[in-house]
């Protein structure tokens, strides 16, 4: 069981990875270009470069904040009906308990809610956990000195992998069955 819930987690964090990461690189690319056009599209040379991939550097986490939330919706969809070790996550109906074979996204909406929840707790308690121990062992004083979308997104990483765990038995319309 425990390998079903690592394979799983692995197909969600690459899944994940790669849809958030894309999706930032590709915003914050077409923000810097509109940005550059607006401003008269000025020759190229070394200064307009470096100018160019500041920009891109700047606006890469703060997009990234936002299509991390966009991939978290959409990932959660592919982790059902996917055959690992052994096991697979099925979506059952509200009412009647049959299973959806073929899941949408709007059949995800409630059960995303719910995981989304357990997600935020979990990654709360880590984060609890990970300012005790700067604290401890490190000279930073607070969250906001080391605190960033990275350190988030290994939060979630690690998270994740613990909301699967939790997931059949915090959601009924969630089940685990051997495939």
């Amino acid at each position: 069981m425990s390998r079903f819930y690592f394979l799983i987690w692995l197909k969600w964090t690459f899944r994940l990875t790669l849809c958030s990461v894309v999706l930032a690189l590709v915003f914050s690319l077409l923000i810097t270009s509109i940005t550059y056009i607006i401003q008269g599209m000025v020759a190229l040379n070394s200064d307009v470069v470096k100018a160019l991939f500041d920009l891109v550097q700047f606006w890469f986490p703060v997009v990234w904040s936002l299509t991390l939330l966009i991939a978290l919706f959409r990932s959660l969809k592919y982790i059902f009906n996917s055959c690992s070790g052994g096991y697979e996550f099925k979506l059952l109906t509200c009412k009647e308990n049959e299973i959806i074979e073929t899941v949408g996204y709007g059949d995800l909406v409630k059960v995303w809610r719910r995981w989304f929840m357990l997600l935020i707790w979990l990654v709360g308690s880590i984060m609890i956990i990970a300012l005790v121990f700067t604290n401890l062992f490190t000279s930073y004083s607070g969250i906001f000195e080391w605190f960033d979308i990275y350190y988030l997104f290994g939060f979630i990483l690690l998270s994740g992998y613990f909301s699967f765990v939790l997931l059949g038995s915090r959601c009924r319309r969630i089940k685990v069955v051997r495939c």
